[in-house]
């Protein structure tokens, strides 16, 4: 199981490292999906979603410490804090109750957005692109196992200011209904990621800011920002 070479940490305090390296045809897909937290805070939602929105990304995941590139076609890039899922085994048509038999752990994860791209994407009907640069999804630090996902503190600070703090409890799709969900239209594999959704409080990040991701239990993600060379 190779999911990006995140160490593993597990509740009880004992730890190990899963070997690294790049995602494979079977392993290490990221799938940005849910939708927004709904809070008393939450940002105005034009409309509840009766299904998750979903993206499908490769070739996006960084680790902690390591650098959010702003691309050059970049106009209005966002962080979004999420909770990430860790698919333990190959899965499929799982029921509810057996959801969670199918996850190994849980990280943090910023699904980093060019909203321009994303709002022409999506008025369209599709998003990819807008989800899609390289590094456009920093992980970690650690994959915790035996935590309960559905009341999480998560907290999202830029340059040490808090943009975000909320908890899973207010996902408007549980990770149970979220793998569920996923699992009746495709197979999972161990090593895939789901992503849960965010909250209000998303915004802008530029070159030289430094975003850190903390999810009660896992720990802090942190990753700096820098401008793509221009050559």
């Amino acid at each position: 199981m190779a999911v990006y070479g995140l160490p593993v940490t597990l509740v009880s305090g004992s730890r190990h490292t899963i070997p690294s390296g790049p995602p494979g045809p079977a392993t290490g897909e990221a799938t940005p999906a849910g939708g927004p937290i709904v809070s008393p805070r939450a940002e105005a939602i034009v409309f509840t979603p009766v299904a998750p929105h979903m993206a499908f990304d490769r070739s996006v995941v960084v680790g902690p410490n390591e650098p959010i590139v702003y691309p050059r076609e970049g106009k209005e890039v966002h962080f979004e804090g999420e909770l990430a899922v860790v698919i333990g085994r190959r899965a499929r048509r799982l029921r509810e109750n057996e959801a969670l038999d199918a996850v190994f752990g849980y990280t943090c994860a910023n699904d980093v957005s060019e909203r321009v791209i994303q709002r022409v994407e999506m008025s369209m009907g599709h998003l990819l692109v807008g989800k899609a640069y390289d590094t456009f999804c920093p992980m970690g630090p650690v994959i915790a196992t035996g935590l309960d996902p559905n009341d999480l503190l998560l907290e999202t600070r830029v340059n040490g200011k808090v943009r975000q703090s909320v908890r899973t409890s207010d996902l408007l799709f549980s990770v149970v209904e979220l793998v569920t969900y996923i699992s009746q239209a495709t197979t999972l594999l161990t090593g895939d990621v789901i992503l849960t959704g965010t909250s209000s409080g998303i915004g802008p990040i530029v070159p030289g800011d430094v975003v850190d991701i903390t999810i009660e239990g896992v720990g802090t993600l942190r990753n700096p920002v820098v401008a793509e060379p221009s050559h």
